[in-house]
């Protein structure tokens, strides 16, 4: 990005408290929400082996339903936090609103779709004949709870835009808490088995969409917004959402894309890279928070038509990007003879794992770079820029990883390629950030 002048601490600190604030509270969400799987999966396991098969492929399933919409909370949180800059609280709250209709309407149609659909739907994912009927009750059920997924994360995105980080945090815990609770009251107290897991979980998903709607309710009659649908601020949130819905794709493709040619090199292999993938994971939870800080801090400033803030704020949590690439690279590194032994006593696997483990180490100050300046582009609303990047992307990965298996590569190849693929992204995103264009002040973009 173009060199800045010094800028006075005081205004370093007021942007790290900032970012501070929003970060810590988002990363404790994000990384609560996986929890809800690992609470599924430790209470299922223990009814047999193909309750848990069944369980891991209707989880697959529905978490993949939901990721393709997680647009709701970035779209909303970007829309929201250019209303609050402006000053206008009550058109803030009323995009908010649009968004959560959006949501309802959009989980209603999954439900239309997931339903008839679901023995077909396990049948694809691989499921084998004694795990396909759990996987296919489980998955039923739990469709019905998308719906409150879906307006969990407009919701969320809502109090982001809002700059509150805290209330979804604590909405997560609990309803973690809550989802643990009733999934062992349901399953061994009630006797449901795998579908008392799956009503627990429903439950305790409409309780935490009840929870955010009335917080959101709240504030809107104190800011005198109207909660009726709107057709037009509805169709205006799914346009914002479609780039980013294309962004989302392009990237669960190139995730998709190396799982398989990582199954191609043999068992050891992609079980390492599951390993690698989760740890992945993980440490884009803690980038994420960074990004999601950027997302409703950007989108203020811009509201508030202070470009020069809008930049001194990226310039700064770019920094913190780094930073905590740099941390996380060195942590991956120091742990990496205890993390392995959590997931395999295997020898070959950790053979397999310990290089790519190293490149993944190596990439993680890149990987800090993208998520921040991807949550920098999503604040200003820049999504069809998003949306173009991240398909350049997969076209410039897509072959780099078939080659891998053809070439005689192996795992490390593989995140080799991982590693090339968020470069492209760093220098796509890094040209727009420099470039200014997505600094657009104003209300709406």
């Amino acid at each position: 990005m173009t060199q800045a002048p010094a800028r006075p601490k005081a205004a370093r600190r007021q942007h790290d408290r900032e970012i501070v604030a929003l970060a810590v509270p988002a990363f404790g969400a994000l990384v609560a929400e996986p929890l809800f799987v690992m609470a599924d999966s430790a209470i299922v396991g223990h009814l047999g082996t193909s309750q848990l098969a069944g369980l891991g492929v209707a989880s697959a399933l529905l978490m993949t339903a939901v990721s393709v919409f997680v647009f709701l909370a970035y779209a909303t949180t970007a829309a929201v936090a250019r209303r609050v800059g402006s000053g206008d609280l009550q058109a803030a709250i009323r995009q908010g609103m649009d968004g959560i209709w959006l949501a309802i309407l959009l989980g209603v149609a999954v439900i239309a779709v997931v339903l008839p659909t679901a023995p077909f739907l396990v049948e694809l994912f691989g499921a084998s004949d004694t795990a396909a009927p759990y996987a296919t009750t489980y998955l039923r059920i739990s469709a019905l709870g998308i719906p409150a997924m879906l307006v969990v994360l407009a919701a969320t995105g809502v109090l982001r835009g809002l700059q509150d980080t805290r209330t979804p945090l604590y909405v997560a815990v609990a309803g973690f808490v809550a989802n643990a609770v009733l999934n062992a009251g349901l399953v061994y107290g009630v006797g449901l088995g795998i579908a008392g897991s799956a009503w627990g979980t429903v439950i305790a998903q409409f309780g935490m969409a009840a929870i955010y709607l009335v917080v959101v309710v709240r504030g809107a009659h104190r800011h005198g917004a109207s909660l009726r649908p709107d057709a037009a601020g509805i169709r205006a949130s799914a346009q914002a959402g479609v780039p980013l819905l294309v962004r989302t794709l392009s990237l669960r493709a190139i995730l998709m894309i190396a799982t398989a040619v990582a199954a191609r090199l043999g068992d050891a292999d992609i079980a390492a890279h599951q390993i690698i993938l989760s740890l992945w994971s993980l440490l884009a939870f803690a980038l994420d928070a960074i990004a999601i800080a950027g997302q409703a801090i950007i989108g203020r400033y811009l509201g508030a038509g202070d470009a020069e803030g809008a930049r001194a704020a990226c310039r700064r949590m770019v920094e913190w990007g780094i930073a905590a690439g740099v941390v996380l690279g060195l942590l991956v590194v120091i742990s990496r003879s205890l993390f392995l032994p959590l997931f395999t006593s295997d020898s070959v696997v950790k053979d397999a794992a310990l290089p790519a483990l190293l490149v993944v180490a190596l990439s993680q100050p890149i990987c800090g770079v993208v998520f921040v300046l991807d949550g920098v582009l999503m604040g200003a609303g820049d999504g069809p820029y998003l949306a173009w990047a991240m398909v350049l992307t997969l076209a410039v990965f897509t072959p780099v990883a078939l080659l891998v298996p053809a070439l005689g590569g192996g795992l490390t190849a593989v995140w080799a390629a991982m590693t090339l693929m968020m470069t492209v992204r760093m220098l796509t995103l890094w040209l727009r950030a420099r470039s200014g264009r997505w600094i657009v002040t104003g209300a709406t973009r």
